[in-house]
C-alpha cells in the first residue's frame, strides 16, 4: 500500500480494524471513589500545645468530608503564637471550609493572594500549617510516605549536625566527643564570653550585664554584648576543635546576624584556614546585598536565610550564587509547597539545603524538613535534636535519629499522629506567665543600643 492510499485507509473505514486500546487497569482504591462525591474541606482548627520540651507550638490539622482522613501540619512562630492561631481560625478556616483538599497549588495560591498583602510570618506560617496537613493528606490518601509523593529517595537517611556549647573550649570539646560517641559527624560550636551575652552559649555562673544607661525593660534587658570579645573567640575556638578532633569531624558555627559587614568579612577571613562546614548568618537579612563582597573574598562556605519570609530575599543569593546553603524556616515562607520548589531552585545553582530545625519547629514540621532532605539531590545537612519522652507521648511518631542520621517514617503522610487531649493537658497560659519568650529584643550594646537579631 503506498502512502496515498494508506492516509486514505486511515481516515476511512480502516480506522475501524484497528486493535481498540488497551483500558490502563483502575488502582483498587481509586475504582471505589468513583461515584462517590468529592473530597472536600470539612474544618480547619488549630492545636496550641507546649508540652515539657517544646515552646508554644502551634500545630493545623485539616479535617476532610471522608471519615477518619486528616492531615496535620506546622504553623509553630512561637514568638506570636496566638496571632498565628487567630491568622487559621478566623481567617483561613472559612475560607477553605468546601474547597478540595487535592488541589494543593491551587489552594497554596489563593491563600497567598487572599489578604493581598503578603510574605509576613504570621500568614506564611498559618498557610505553612495547612499546607503541610494537605501533603499530609495526599500521602494517606496514596497510602505512600510524603518523601514518595516527592519522587522518592535520593539518599536513605539525612545527616545531621548537633549543637556542643560551653563556658570554655575544652566543654565544647568534651560535649562534641559525646555526639561524635553517637555516630554524629557534624557539630555546631559556640563557645561563651565571660561577661558577654554570645548567641548559643553562656558562661557559667556570670550574668552578662552591664550597659551604660540601658532603657528599663525587666531582668531580661541587662543582658550585654559586645561583638570584639566574640570575634577574637571564634577564630581561638575553631583551632581548638581542629587540634583536639582532628580533620574528619565538620564543624559549623553560627554568627546569627550580631556583627556588622567589615567585621562578618574578617571573621570568614579568619576562620578560612580551619574549614568550616558552614558559617551560618553572618549578616541580618537587611544586609544580603553584602554578599557579593564576601564571596570575591574568601572561600568559607556560607548558610543564609532563616528568617527569610520573601522569595525576594534569597532568590537573588541562589541566582548569583552568592551563598553556599539555603537555610530557610520551612514554615516561615509558607509550607512544604512553597520550599521543594525552593530546593529546585537552589539545585540548578549549586546551592545545597539545610533547612531550618530548631527546638521551635515541632515534630511534623521535621519531617517536613526530612521528606525533602531525602528526596532532593542537593541536600546539604539538616540541624538535629532529640525529643523527651513529653513530647513523643503527644507527637506520635516523631523522625527518628541514628548513627547521625535523621530517617522519614515509612507510613502514609508523615507517619505521625497526635494526642490531642494530651495535647491539651499541656495549656500554654499555665506554663507561662508571659505571652512569649521575651529572650529576642533585648540585648543590647554597652552603651544600650540594641542588638539585631
Amino acid at each position: 500500500m503506498d502512502r496515498r492510499n494508506a492516509f486514505k485507509w486511515i481516515a476511512g473505514a480502516g480506522l475501524a480494524a484497528l486493535p481498540a486500546a488497551r483500558a490502563r487497569p483502575v488502582p483498587q482504591e481509586a475504582q471505589a471513589r468513583r461515584g462517590l462525591p468529592e473530597l472536600k474541606i470539612t474544618d480547619v482548627k488549630t492545636i496550641l500545645t507546649a508540652p515539657p520540651g517544646l515552646p508554644r507550638t502551634v500545630i493545623v490539622k485539616v479535617e476532610t468530608s471522608e471519615p477518619g482522613l486528616h492531615g496535620y501540619g506546622c504553623a509553630t512562630f512561637t514568638q506570636r503564637a496566638r496571632a498565628v492561631v487567630t491568622a487559621v481560625d478566623e481567617f483561613l478556616r472559612p475560607f477553605l471550609k468546601g474547597k478540595n483538599p487535592d488541589h494543593i497549588e491551587d489552594i497554596w495560591q489563593t491563600m497567598y493572594v487572599s489578604s493581598y498583602w503578603r510574605n509576613g510570618p504570621v500568614l506564611n506560617n498559618a498557610m505553612s500549617g495547612v499546607d503541610q496537613a494537605l501533603w499530609d493528606i495526599k500521602g494517606k490518601r496514596a497510602n505512600m510516605p510524603v518523601y514518595a509523593l516527592l519522587g522518592g529517595k535520593a539518599r536513605n537517611g539525612a545527616d545531621v549536625y548537633r549543637h556542643a556549647s560551653g563556658s570554655t573550649p575544652e566543654a565544647v570539646e568534651e560535649m562534641a566527643r559525646g555526639y561524635i560517641a553517637e555516630g554524629v559527624r557534624h557539630i555546631r560550636i559556640q563557645v561563651a564570653v565571660e561577661g558577654n551575652a554570645n548567641y548559643g552559649a553562656r558562661f557559667a555562673g556570670n550574668r552578662a550585664g552591664g550597659f551604660l544607661d540601658a532603657p528599663s525593660g525587666g531582668a531580661h534587658a541587662e543582658r550585654m554584648y559586645e561583638p570584639t570579645p566574640y570575634l577574637l573567640s571564634v577564630p581561638k575556638l575553631f583551632a581548638h576543635m581542629r587540634k583536639n578532633l582532628g580533620e574528619r569531624i565538620e564543624l559549623l558555627h553560627d554568627v546569627h546576624e550580631r556583627i556588622d559587614n567589615a567585621q562578618a568579612m574578617w571573621l570568614l577571613k579568619r576562620v578560612e584556614e580551619y574549614r568550616p562546614f558552614f558559617i551560618e548568618d553572618p549578616v541580618s537579612p537587611e544586609q544580603i546585598g553584602y554578599f557579593r563582597h564576601m564571596r570575591s573574598q574568601t572561600t568559607t562556605a556560607v548558610a543564609m536565610g532563616e528568617l527569610f519570609n520573601s522569595p525576594h530575599e534569597f532568590t537573588g543569593l541562589i541566582a548569583e550564587r552568592l551563598i553556599d546553603f539555603i537555610r530557610v524556616h520551612i514554615s516561615q515562607i509558607g509550607g512544604l509547597t512553597p520550599a521543594r520548589k525552593l530546593a529546585a531552585l537552589a539545585e540548578w545553582f549549586g546551592v545545597r539545603t539545610a533547612w531550618h530545625g530548631p527546638g521551635d519547629t515541632s515534630p511534623v514540621g521535621h519531617l517536613a524538613n526530612i521528606a525533602l532532605d531525602v528526596s532532593c539531590y542537593n541536600f546539604g545537612i539538616q540541624e538535629g535534636r532529640t525529643w523527651p519522652d513529653s513530647v513523643q507521648e503527644v507527637f506520635q511518631g516523631c523522625p527518628r535519629l541514628e548513627n547521625g542520621f535523621f530517617f522519614p517514617n515509612e507510613a502514609p503522610g508523615w507517619g505521625l499522629e497526635i494526642d490531642e487531649e494530651l495535647a491539651a493537658k499541656y495549656d500554654v497560659d499555665s506554663r507561662y506567665d508571659e505571652p512569649f519568650d521575651y529572650h529576642w529584643g533585648t540585648t543590647r550594646r554597652r552603651d544600650g543600643s540594641i542588638i539585631r537579631p
